[in-house]
C-alpha cells in the first residue's frame, strides 16, 4: 500500500466541522494497488534521431535553432544513420521531473510520462516488492522513492490498517534502526512526518535522531511540513529537504533566512496547497503558502516543483499524475518566480538536488529524457502544457491527448 501523508489528525477534526467527506481512519485506505505489469502495449526501443531546426531550453536561456542527436538511450554527436525530425523551430526541454508524488502502479507511470515528467519522487511507498517492481520500466518514468515513511506512535497514519510497524518510531533509541531497515530495502531517502508531537507528528528529539541516523547512512531526508511549526521544527532538525508550506502562516524572512544558512530545500507543493485551502477549512489560507514561497524565493531559497499527486481514498485533494506539474509550474510563477527559475524548479535543479548527473539538461552523453513543446516555456510558462513528443531514455512516449 503507498499513502500520501496527508492523513493528519488536525486537518480531519478541521474538516469534520465543514462536510468534508471525511470518516476517521477508513477515509484515509488505499485500495492494495496493482504490482506493476507487462505494458499492455509493448514498449517502444530506442533509435538514432536528430532533431533539426529546434531550440534548447539549456538551462539558461532558449539558444537559437540547432540540431539535437539521440544516439539511442543518451544525447549524443554523431548524426550518422540517425533518422531526421524537422521540429520547426519547437522547444526541446530536458525531461520533467517531479519532487513529490505518491506511486499506486505502473499506470502512475504512464499517466506521468503522457505529460512529459520522466522522473519522479515518490514520498512514501510500500511493501519494498512494490517500490522495486516500479523501478526502471523501460520507457516509463523513473523514480526513486522513501518507501515507508516514519510515523509517531497513536498518529492517524500509524492507525492505517496495514500500516507497517516497522514504520512506527517511538523515540531517539528506534532512529538507528528504523533508518538501517530502510537502507536495507533501498530506500533513496528518508521521510519523516512532522506535527504535534504525541498527536500527529515525531517529537523533536525524534526528529533530531532520525535525521542524524539518516545523515550516517548518508541519506537525505525528507520532512512533511505544513504548518509554520512544522517547518520550525525540521529546521532544527537539520531535515534536508522540506516539503509543502504552512496554510496557517506565511513564512518569515528569519525563517527564510534559516534554509538558507543551513541549506536547506524546499518543496512547495502548491497544487496541493491551493486545493486544501479550496475546500474553505477555517486555518487553511493559500495567501500563507503562496507568501511563504515569495519569501523563500526572495531569500534566495533553492526551490523545488512537486505536486503531491495521488489517488488517496477519503483525501479530497487528490492532483493529477503529470498534468499537475505544469499547473505546479504555473503557481510558483505567481508566486514570483520567473518561468525560467520555474522551468530549472522542474528540470535542472532537482536533478542536482536528489543526486542525479545524467539528467536535468540537454547535453551530450545525458539521457535523453527529452519534451519537444510549442512556444517559449521561458517567457510564457503555460508553453510547457503544449507537448508534441515526448521520450525517455529516447524511447518515444505518445503525449497525453
Amino acid at each position: 500500500m503507498c499513502t500520501n501523508e496527508w492523513t493528519r489528525r488536525s486537518f480531519l477534526q478541521t474538516a469534520a466541522g465543514t462536510g468534508v467527506a471525511l470518516s476517521g481512519a477508513a477515509a484515509l485506505l488505499r485500495p492494495e494497488p496493482a504490482r506493476a505489469t507487462e505494458r499492455t502495449a509493448a514498449a517502444g526501443t530506442p533509435e538514432r534521431v536528430v532533431l533539426t531546426n529546434v531550440r534548447v531550453f539549456d538551462g539558461q536561456k532558449l539558444t537559437a535553432p540547432r540540431s539535437v542527436v539521440i544516439d539511442y538511450g543518451l544525447i549524443g554527436i554523431a548524426a550518422l544513420g540517425a533518422r531526421t525530425v524537422d521540429c520547426g523551430g519547437a522547444t526541446l526541454l530536458p525531461g520533467l521531473i517531479d519532487a513529490h508524488i505518491h506511486l499506486t502502479d505502473v499506470t502512475t507511470l504512464e499517466q506521468l510520462a503522457g505529460y512529459g515528467v520522466t522522473t519522479a519522487m515518490d514520498m512514501a511507498c510500500w511493501p519494498p516488492t512494490l517500490v522495486n517492481s516500479l523501478r526502471k520500466q523501460a520507457g516509463l518514468t523513473d523514480i526513486q522513492s522513501a518507501g515507508i515513511p516514519a510515523v509517531a506512535p497513536g498518529s492517524l497514519q500509524a492507525q492505517i490498517p496495514g500500516f507497517p510497524p516497522a514504520g512506527i518510531v517511538t523515540g531517539p533509541n528506534q532512529a538507528t534502526s528504523f533508518v538501517a531497515a530502510r537502507v536495507a530495502e533501498g530506500s533513496d531517502y528518508i521521510k519523516v512526518i512532522t506535527g504535534t508531537p504525541g498527536v500527529d507528528g515525531l517529537d523533536q528529539p525524534t526528529l533530531n535522531a532520525v535525521t542524524k541516523a539518516a545523515h550516517g547512512f548518508g541519506k537525505p531526508v525528507m520532512a512533511h511540513a505544513t504548518t509554520a511549526a512544522d517547518v520550525a521544527m525540521s529546521l532544527l532538525a537539520g531535515i534536508d529537504m522540506i516539503h509543502h508550506v504552512p496554510l496557517d502562516t506565511a513564512l518569515t524572512s528569519a525563517a527564510a533566512a534559516q534554509y538558507v544558512s543551513g541549506h536547506r530545500i524546499s518543496v512547495p507543493t502548491l497544487t496541493i496547497m491551493e486545493g486544501f485551502a479550496n475546500l474553505g477549512i477555517p486555518g487553511l489560507n493559500y495567501a500563507a503558502a503562496s507568501g511563504s514561497v515569495a519569501a523563500l524565493h526572495r531569500a534566495g531559497v533553492r526551490i523545488l516543483a512537486g505536486t503531491d499527486s495521488n489517488h488517496t481514498p477519503g483525501i479530497p485533494v487528490q492532483p493529477a499524475y503529470g498534468s499537475s506539474l505544469h499547473h505546479e509550474l504555473e503557481l510558483l510563477v505567481d508566486a514570483g518566480l520567473s518561468p525560467l527559475e520555474a522551468l530549472r524548479s522542474a528540470t535542472a535543479l532537482p536533478a542536482q538536488s536528489f543526486g542525479y548527473k545524467d539528467r536535468g539538461a540537454v547535453l551530450p552523453g545525458y539521457r535523453a529524457d527529452l519534451v519537444l513543446v510549442d512556444g517559449d516555456p521561458t517567457t510564457d510558462i503555460t508553453a510547457t502544457r503544449n507537448i508534441q513528443r515526448v521520450w525517455i531514455r529516447g524511447i518515444e512516449y505518445p503525449p497525453a491527448a
